[in-house]
Parts: C-alpha cells; structure tokens; sequence
C-alpha cells in the first residue's frame, strides 16, 4: 500500500500520520504538496489535521480549493479511499466529499482531551478490526468540531449505516456530557454513501502508542491495510 498524506498551509499533524503508515504498518508513504496536481499513484490518501490557512474564512473552506484537492476529489469519484482526519473531515465536508459540516464547538473553546467513542458500524474498510459498540479511546484536539447536517441527511445516515462513530461516555451511553463539541446525534466521524472516504474529527494517529495513552488508532490503519491487501487478491 502506498498513501499520500496531503500537506496544507498549517497541517500539524502530518508527521503523525506518515508515522503511521510507514512504522507502525511498514507501508509506504509520501507527502502531497496542496500546489501539486500529482497523487503519485497512491492507492490511499490521507487529509491530516491542522489548521489549513489558519481557519481564517471557515474551517477547510480555503483548503477545499486547493490544486490537489481537484485530484483528490476525482481519485474518490472513482472509489479510492480517503481519510479525513479533523481538520481533513472539515474539508472533506466542505469538498462534497462527505455530507453535513463542522462549526464551532458548542463551548466556543477549544478541547484537547481524550474522548470515548462507541464503535457504530464495521462494515467499513476502515474499521473491520474493531468490534462492534467496541467503546475506545481517541483523542479529540479541536475548536470547530461540532457536526451538523439537516434531519434528512442525519436521517439518511442513521438508517444507511454512516455514522461510524460516536461520543459516549466510559459506560458506551452517548450523553450530552460526553458530547466534547456539541455535534448532532453525537457524531465523532462518518462515511460516504460509497464507502471509500472517511470523515472523523477525533485522533487515530495519535493514538497508536501506550506511551500517548491508547493505541485504541492501530486497528483503523489496520482496517485499511486488510482491506488494500484483499483487493489485490481479489
């Protein structure tokens, strides 16, 4: 396997999604410059979190217009996976590439902290390794978090099986005091109606070592190289 992590004026975590494709599944990565149009025949591309263009118009809006963003749009239409961490799900919601959109947190503060997410569905490529309602812990570090849609699209996403994770509390109970952003429904993260891209505001890169408190984030990189390597053999 071969991702392309796409870097963006103010990506910050970039370094830590390479580090988790190429030490912790030994696969290969490179890094995809906003300017470029060239995705280097990656098979999966990764939109790390950050503050593209330092927020300044809306979170990702600036981004979504980005050179590489026009390759990255075209390699979804045609079924490669993408994954949105953060700042990348803000994009990704602002590039049409995942419904819904992310505005400011509830709380109008930014939250660096650990959170509970409940497994809702693995059916995905990107979280077969996990057990269903599996409770893990992710970090979240964001101020503008707080998903949204209207009730068809939440609707839509509930009965097709979208919403991928939740906030729930250490019990799995998705209640409003282990909402960290306020987002609808407590959505942490969603996927396409095709399945192929991901969308989730919580941290999996940052959370592959004991030494960072959980590696509850290996299993999705996981997911995603089990997946490569049976479409090869398929």
């Amino acid at each position: 396997m071969k991702a392309g992590i796409v870097r963006f004026p103010g990506s910050n975590c970039d370094e830590d999604a390479y580090h988790a494709i190429a030490d912790h599944l030994g696969q290969e990565a490179v890094y995809l410059w906003h300017k470029d149009h060239d995705l280097q025949n990656v098979d999966l591309v990764i939109l790390p979190g950050g503050f593209s263009y330092g927020d300044y118009l809306r979170a990702g809006a600036i981004a979504r217009f980005s050179p590489i963003m026009r390759e990255v749009i075209a390699f979804a239409k045609r079924g490669g996976p993408v994954l949105g961490i953060c700042n990348g799900f803000q994009i990704a919601c602002e590039a049409g590439l995942l419904p819904g959109a992310l505005l400011r947190n509830a709380s109008l503060r930014f939250v660096s902290a650990p959170a509970h997410l409940r497994v809702e569905s693995i059916a995905t490529r990107y979280t077969s390794q996990y057990h269903l309602n599996q409770v893990i812990s992710i970090p979240v570090a964001h101020g503008d978090g707080r998903y949204t849609a209207d009730a068809d699209t939440l609707a839509r996403l509930e009965g097709e099986g979208q919403v991928v994770f939740r906030y729930v509390n250490g019990d799995g109970e998705a209640t409003a005091a282990a909402n960290p952003n306020g987002s609808l429904r407590n959505i942490a993260g969603i996927v396409s109606a095709e399945g192929n891209v991901l969308g989730m505001m919580p941290h999996p890169e940052r959370a592959l070592d004991t030494t960072l408190g959980s590696t509850d984030g290996v299993p999705l990189f996981a997911s995603i190289l089990e997946s490569m390597l049976a479409e090869v053999k398929a």
